[in-house]
């Protein structure tokens, strides 16, 4: 479990990187931004069906239903707890957004970030390579997350420290998730199922809704280079039995 939670330290150093991006250096190209979601996006949806959903399921139709059930949890809080949210840099003004936008943005991505942690421990908990393997998936998503937290709660009107503060909760949400796996009987049977259908739900209807209308082939490129990564990877480590 050690090595899990200096994986998810340098998960929430990444949600901190994106956070500093809008906070405090001038904000990095915005094509550039969602190149890096739609890549995040590509290697995310091959590590669900390649590699997360095949061990889950190994626990049989209970497993079945928490990936379904944490693809719906966190559908429930994206759109109740935070219904104006979408993942990038934030560009409306205060006065179009409203300060209690950034406080609820924060309060719906707290879950998503504490089950990285739970996919982290999870992964682990199987090998060292699919370990590593949702580790990298959970970091390429990490950065625009911070990105877009930090910028929701700039362009609503709360301060840059709040914005920080944030940013560091998401990390701490997401150390907490490793530490819980391990403590807690359900999460330790199902966390990586649960946490299976978050990582779907990011890549699926989080990440491809921001980037499915770019023009071109860049944008396809991204995405097909985010499968490819895996599968490389995945050959890098050695192969998963699934």
């Amino acid at each position: 479990m050690n090595i899990a939670f200096l994986y998810a330290l340098a998960a929430a150093g990444a949600n901190l990187a994106g956070g500093l991006l809008i906070t405090v250096a001038a904000p990095g190209n915005r094509a550039a931004q969602r190149l890096l979601i739609g890549f995040g996006a590509g290697y995310m949806l091959a590590l669900v069906f390649l590699a997360m959903v095949p061990h889950a399921l190994r626990g049989g139709y209970d497993a079945a239903i928490g990936v379904l059930g944490g693809y719906l949890l966190v559908h429930l809080t994206q759109h109740v707890v935070t219904p104006h949210f979408h993942f990038g840099e934030e560009t409306h003004s205060p006065a179009m957004v409203g300060r209690w936008v950034g406080i609820s943005a924060l309060a719906g991505l707290l879950l998503h970030a504490f089950f990285d942690g739970v996919a982290i421990a999870s992964g682990f908990s199987v090998s060292a390579a699919l370990g590593f393997l949702v580790f990298t998936g959970i970091l390429l998503h990490k950065i625009p997350e911070g990105v877009t937290l930090a910028s929701i709660m700039l362009a609503s009107g709360n301060t840059r420290r709040a914005a920080i503060l944030g940013v560091l909760l998401l990390g701490a949400a997401t150390v907490a998730g490793v530490g819980l796996t391990g403590y807690l009987e359900p999460l330790q049977r199902h966390g990586l199922a649960v946490s299976a259908g978050v990582t779907l739900y990011v890549a699926a209807s989080n990440l491809l809704p921001e980037v499915q209308q770019e023009q071109g082939w860049g944008m396809p490129l991204a995405i097909f280079s985010g499968v490819a990564l895996f599968y490389v990877g995945r050959l890098f480590l050695g192969q998963l039995h699934t």
